[in-house]
C-alpha cells in the first residue's frame, strides 16, 4: 500500500470542539488513515473550550510567535501540538486567542448570533495552517479540507501561493458536509480576505447571486470533492432544493466528485466498551440494554414501565432535523403507549412548542436542551427507537450509532439515511429500520406506529436486535475509498 503525506484541516475534531457529525467524522477518519499506514497530521483552531492539561497540548518552539497575515492585518500566532486520544494521530491548534478564545465556535453562546467575523477568523486559521507547513518544512502529498471553514486553502493555493515553490503542485482534497452551509458573505469582504475582487463579479468562481460564496471557491479550485454519502452526492448535484444553486459548479466537476459515507468509530460507540453508560451490553448478552432504559429514564424524570417502548431523538432543534414534522404529528403519537427523549437545542419557536408537549405530557416526554455527551450516549443505549425525519441530512450518524446499540432507526429516505436504512422485512429478516418516502406527518405518525407493532412481537424484536448489532459501519471500507481518491489524484 501506498504511503501518503497528508495534512487533514477542520474546524472542528472530537473530542476536543464539536457541534455535531463533522467533529466525530474528523476525529475519526483521521486515525482510521494513520492505522492503514498513512502519514497524517491534524490541524484546528485552538478554542477557548479546549483544556489544554486534559488533552496536554505542548508548545512548539519552533511554532511560536508566526506572524501571518491576512490583507496587512498581521496577527501573532503560537501553534501547539497533542495526539487526538487513542492514536499516535499528531494534532496542531492554530492559537489566535482574540480570534478563538471565545466561548463559541461559530456563534456567541449569549445571543446564538453567528461571530459578525467568521470569514476573517477562518482565514487566518488557513493562512495559520499553510504557513505552519513551511516552517515544519513537512510538504504533504495533499491537504485534505473539510467543509466552508477550510475552504480558504484551495482558493490560496491557486491564487495567493500560486508561485510559492514549497506548496506548489500539492492536491486538495475537499469534504462537503453539510451543503447548506456555504460560508456567504457580502461582496466587500474579498479584498478583506485577500481575495482578488475580480473573483467576486458576476459568475466569477467565488459569486453566486451577487454574494461571496467560499464553498463554490472550494469545489472550482479543489483537485477533488466529495460529500458524505452516494444519495447526497446526487441530490445535491441535480436537485435545487438540495444544490442551493451550485448544481452546475458540482456538474463541470463531475469527473472529480464522488460521495463516501461515514464510518463509525466503535472504538467511542459501541455498547461493549462504551465509557459514557451505566450497564455495558452485546448481540450476545442483551440484559444491560433494558438497565440502561431504567437508567436513562431515571436520568430524565421520566417512569420506567416495563414493555413500554421508547423513542430518542438528539439533533438541533431546527426544521431541517424533522423537529416542524414531529411537533405537527405529536399529538397523536402522543396517545400511543410510548414515551420520548429529545436531547438539543435550536430554534426557540420550536423548542417553546416542545416544552408545551412536555407540559401537556409530563410522563411521556422529556426535553433537554443543555447538550451533555453523557446523555447523548445514554439515549442511544437506553432507547428502543431513534427518530431521525430529516428534511434532508448528508450522512448522519446517529443512524449508524443505533444500530450498535441495538436501536432501530426510524428515518425518513433522504441522503446518507437513504443509503444506510432499509426497510424491514419480517418474513425475509432483512432490512434495519423503518423507513418513510413521503415528506408529511401523516407518513412519520406511520412510521412510528410500524415500528411500535413491531416492538409488541418482542420474540422478532429481540431477533431483530441482534441482526442489526451486528451489521458492519466501521470506518474500513469508506478509508479505503479517500486512499484510492489520493492514488488517483497522485497518478495524475
Amino acid at each position: 500500500m501506498n504511503q501518503y503525506k497528508i495534512w487533514y484541516l477542520s474546524s472542528e475534531v472530537s473530542p476536543f470542539a464539536k457541534t455535531g457529525g463533522l467533529g466525530d467524522v474528523t476525529g475519526a477518519l483521521p486515525k482510521s488513515l494513520k492505522a492503514k499506514n498513512q502519514e497524517i497530521r491534524v490541524i484546528m483552531p485552538k478554542y477557548k473550550m479546549i483544556n489544554e492539561r486534559k488533552y496536554i497540548l505542548r508548545e512548539v518552539i519552533r511554532l511560536k510567535d508566526i506572524p501571518v497575515t491576512v490583507n496587512g492585518d498581521t496577527k501573532t500566532v503560537n501553534v501547539k501540538s497533542a495526539f487526538l486520544p487513542d492514536s499516535k494521530v499528531q494534532i496542531y491548534f492554530v492559537d489566535i486567542p482574540d480570534l478563538f478564545g471565545r466561548n463559541g465556535l461559530y456563534s456567541d453562546s449569549n445571543t446564538g448570533e453567528d461571530y459578525s467575523d467568521n470569514a476573517q477568523r477562518f482565514a487566518f486559521f488557513c493562512r495559520g495552517a499553510l504557513e505552519t507547513l513551511k516552517i515544519l518544512s513537512w510538504r504533504p502529498d495533499i491537504i485534505h479540507c473539510n467543509d466552508w471553514q477550510t475552504a480558504f486553502v484551495p482558493i490560496y493555493l491557486k491564487t495567493l501561493y500560486k508561485d510559492d515553490e514549497f506548496l506548489k503542485g500539492i492536491k486538495t482534497v475537499f469534504t462537503i458536509h453539510n451543503f447548506s452551509y456555504q460560508g456567504v458573505f457580502d461582496q466587500n469582504l474579498a479584498s478583506v480576505l485577500d481575495i482578488d475582487r475580480s473573483l467576486v463579479e458576476k459568475e466569477g468562481p467565488l459569486e453566486l447571486n451577487g454574494r461571496l460564496n467560499l464553498i463554490k471557491g472550494a469545489i472550482h479550485y479543489s483537485d477533488w470533492i466529495n460529500t458524505v454519502s452516494d444519495t447526497y452526492a446526487q441530490e445535491i448535484s441535480t436537485d435545487k432544493k438540495y444544490g442551493y444553486g451550485l448544481e452546475k459548479e458540482l456538474q463541470t466537476k463531475k469527473d472529480n466528485f464522488s460521495g463516501i459515507v461515514n464510518g463509525v468509530d466503535y472504538g467511542v460507540w459501541s455498547p461493549e466498551i462504551d465509557r459514557y453508560i451505566p450497564f455495558r451490553y452485546s448481540s450476545e448478552d442483551l440484559s444491560g440494554k433494558n438497565q440502561n432504559k431504567q437508567a436513562v429514564l431515571s436520568r430524565v424524570n421520566l417512569k420506567f414501565e416495563e414493555n413500554r417502548p421508547v423513542i430518542g431523538m438528539i439533533a438541533r432543534i431546527v426544521e431541517q432535523k424533522g423537529f416542524k414534522l414531529l411537533i405537527e404529528s405529536l399529538e397523536e403519537l402522543l396517545q400511543e403507549d410510548l414515551q420520548f427523549i429529545i436531547l438539543g437545542k435550536g430554534q426557540n419557536d420550536l423548542e417553546d412548542k416542545l416544552l408545551e408537549y412536555q407540559k401537556k405530557y409530563p410522563d411521556k416526554l422529556s426535553m433537554n436542551t443543555a447538550f451533555d455527551e453523557t446523555l447523548a450516549h445514554m439515549v442511544e443505549a437506553g432507547a428502543d427507537m431513534f427518530l431521525m425525519p430529516s428534511s434532508y441530512e448528508p450522512c448522519g450518524m446517529n443512524q449508524l450509532y443505533s444500530l450498535r446499540y441495538g436501536t432501530l432507526p426510524i428515518v425518513y429516505k433522504t441522503g446518507g439515511l437513504a443509503d444506510t436504512i432499509q426497510e424491514i422485512d419480517v418474513e425475509q429478516k432483512t432490512g434495519n429500520g423503518i423507513v418513510f418516502e413521503k415528506y408529511t406527518s401523516k407518513e412519520l405518525t406511520k412510521a412510528v406506529k410500524r415500528a411500535l407493532r413491531l416492538y409488541k412481537k418482542q420474540e422478532v424484536w429481540q431477533e431483530l436486535r441482534i441482526r442489526i448489532m451486528t451489521e458492519d459501519h466501521s470506518w474500513e471500507p469508506s478509508t479505503e475509498k479517500y486512499l484510492d481518491i489520493y492514488m488517483n489524484l497522485l497518478n495524475e
